[in-house]
């Protein structure tokens, strides 16, 4: 996956711009970003597709603490793998951990 992007790949990108808080008392749940991606992707989706890759960048961390998650897959079911292990990291949290 470290090919250069050309016009068979597909970017999908979301970015929030208020804390989770307010998406999770909207929206009743703090993944309405997760699910807003996940809908992305899986409209981008062709069935070539040789894997697929999510990213999330921490804009304001403190020095020292991580900013940057990226998880990776390979094959024709690669979106569903990438949320599933994203759903199960958060799944023990609760809402004030998050």
């Amino acid at each position: 996956m470290t090919d250069i992007i050309k016009h068979e790949c597909g970017i999908a990108m979301i970015r929030l711009l208020k804390p989770l808080d307010y998406y999770y008392k909207k929206y009743g749940t703090w993944q309405y970003g997760l699910d807003k991606l996940y809908l992305l992707m899986e409209k981008q989706h062709n069935r070539g597709q040789e894997g697929a890759g999510l990213g999330a960048v921490k804009l304001e961390a403190a020095p020292g603490n991580e900013f940057i998650f990226r998880e990776r897959a390979l094959g024709s079911g690669a979106i569903s793998e990438i949320f599933g292990k994203v759903h199960d990291a958060f799944k023990d949290f609760t809402p004030q951990q998050l």
